[in-house]
């Protein structure tokens, strides 16, 4: 698999090299645990954020376009609202 490049701060690329380099491993896995972890102290969060997202689908194109663009599917209705196909 292709590597993506990961750009951050220069501080933080320091704290990365660091941290590296004193736990022995390369910047590489470093990353890849510390994203881990993260992920999974904050597992219940994401969980969270999924429901809502989710709740707030209804399968319409009004609601696709409301979660895409951030408007509420009032202001949609006020600019002319969307075509449902089926």
């Amino acid at each position: 698999m292709p590597l993506s490049p990961l750009k951050v701060d220069p501080e933080i690329d320091q704290l990365i090299s660091n941290g590296a380099h004193f736990l022995g491993l390369t910047k590489k896995e470093l990353v890849a645990q510390a994203v881990q972890v993260y992920l999974e102290i904050r597992q219940e969060e994401i969980r969270q954020k999924m429901q809502e997202a989710m709740a707030a689908l209804d399968g319409s194109n009004r609601s696709r376009l409301a979660m895409l663009t951030g408007l509420t599917v009032e202001r949609i209705d006020e600019l002319g609202g969307v075509r449902e196909t089926r």
